[in-house]
């Protein structure tokens, strides 16, 4: 039997549905919610990311403000760009694109964001909030947080389900179990370096492949009637792939694609994350 495949467009159009709704109802009371993108060079990925963003921004009553800066700009340039978005209370979200330069400091740019303007929540306040448990107060980053809603909006009940999550990463991994634990699921987290991680694999009912190596998880290491959420985004040659390698939609039972899954949410969750924004700043 082929598993049942879960799409992420159907589920990110809910989603966007739902944004709307909010977003008119923050518009009857003066509101118009805004998310600054910065991109700094010509990276043409996070060109074609930013325009994704200013296209359901559209859709969902968001305005999308994109600011470009050349290959070359000065590290202090980028940081007065972040502290002058920081303090206009027009823009209630700000998203800075990767990669930047290779001179210009990520970590220092991430720690320059206001916490509650962050809504790729990469600024290590939010990712405190979110490691204590207090989800509530946090911005979490899109891919996680695509992945919670697939499985949950997919009619599953995380509570009690065994977990494993192969992948341990600051985008993804770390974040994702702090959700999942938060969701009173029991987590393994493997990773390249676990030792027969098929073993483990084969005994949950959710496994979660987010390591960044293609065809990490075999077909051989998973079993009949588990969910399998494939959140690996690799460039293999022209294409692109994901951590999960082929065979599986022969063996198990719900299977997330790539591309077209986990991925396809992202953009309308950083939207979710900037509405949850304006009230953490007390705006509504």
């Amino acid at each position: 039997m082929t598993a049942t495949i879960i799409k992420g467009l159907p589920v990110a159009n809910v989603i966007r549905e739902e944004l709307a709704a909010k977003a008119k109802e923050l518009a009857a009371k003066g509101i118009e919610p805004k998310l600054a993108v910065i991109l700094a060079g010509g990276d043409e990925a996070s060109r074609v990311y930013a325009q994704a963003k200013g296209k359901v921004g559209e859709k969902v009553g968001v305005k999308v403000e994109v600011h470009i800066r050349p290959d070359d700009v000065k590290e202090e340039d980028l940081l007065a760009l972040v502290d002058q978005l920081n303090a206009d209370p027009k823009v209630h979200g700000i998203l800075v694109e990767l990669p930047l330069p290779k001179h210009i400091r990520k970590e220092l740019v991430m720690n320059r964001l206001d916490p509650k303007k962050d809504v790729d929540g990469v600024h290590p306040v939010n990712r405190g909030y979110l490691l204590g448990g207090q989800e509530h107060l946090a911005l979490v980053p899109a891919t996680p947080l695509s992945c919670i809603e697939l499985i949950q909006r997919s009619g599953v009940e995380l509570k009690g389900k065994r977990v494993a999550l192969v992948g341990r990463g600051d985008t993804v991994g770390r974040p994702l179990a702090s959700l999942l634990i938060k969701r009173d699921a029991t987590i393994t987290v493997c990773h390249t370096k676990t030792v027969d991680i098929g073993s483990i694999t084969k005994a949950a009912e959710i496994v979660v492949a987010a390591a960044g190596s293609p065809g990490l998880v075999r077909a051989d290491m998973l079993s009949p009637g588990q969910i399998v959420i494939d959140a690996g985004i690799n460039q293999v040659g022209d294409g692109i792939v994901g951590d999960v390698g082929e065979g599986a939609a022969e063996v198990v039972a719900f299977l997330t694609p790539v591309p077209g899954g986990v991925g396809s949410l992202t953009t309308s969750i950083i939207m979710s994350n900037l509405l949850k924004a304006i009230g953490l700043q007390g705006l509504a």
